[in-house]
């Protein structure tokens, strides 16, 4: 199970990608039946899914206007029906693919103090496992 984002993995994806304009974020999810927050959260009990999407995905949009406005939009979200070609024992709930105008708005938001004070806490609570993967739109041959 991986639900950290981890700084090595971001500065070398940052070495990448610097420069190389809009990057697709792929975000594979698999929720909490209940979100895990800590005992001394005093928010209502609710489940994974709804903690990502009801409390995590505002305060990301929060952060993401105040520290990088405009630089980001959902693509697509879509809930997973059948793995077709994949492990037995993988299981995704969700995928989402954001787009940001570049890895240095990525960064520059979840690199700030209001997102790992605000949104990342429930990104915690609500995954119980993730998969996030930078892609930038590929050149096809004719």
């Amino acid at each position: 199970m991986s639900t950290e984002l981890i700084a090595d993995a971001l500065e070398q994806a940052a070495q990448t990608l610097t420069g190389k304009g809009p990057i697709q974020m792929v975000n594979f999810l698999r929720y909490f039946q209940d979100a895990h927050y800590p005992a001394s959260n005093e928010l209502p009990p609710c489940s994974g899914r709804e903690a990502y999407y009801l409390r995590y995905i505002p305060e990301f949009a929060k952060v993401a206007s105040k520290v990088a406005p405009g630089s980001f939009s959902i693509t697509f979200v879509g809930n997973v029906q059948a793995a077709l070609v994949a492990p037995a024992a993988e299981r995704w709930d969700d995928i989402a693919i954001i787009e940001y105008l570049s890895i240095e708005a990525f960064r520059d938001i979840v690199e700030s103090a209001h997102y790992l004070s605000n949104a990342d806490p429930h990104r915690r609570a609500a995954l119980e496992d993730w998969r996030l993967i930078a892609t930038t739109k590929a050149s096809l041959p004719s």
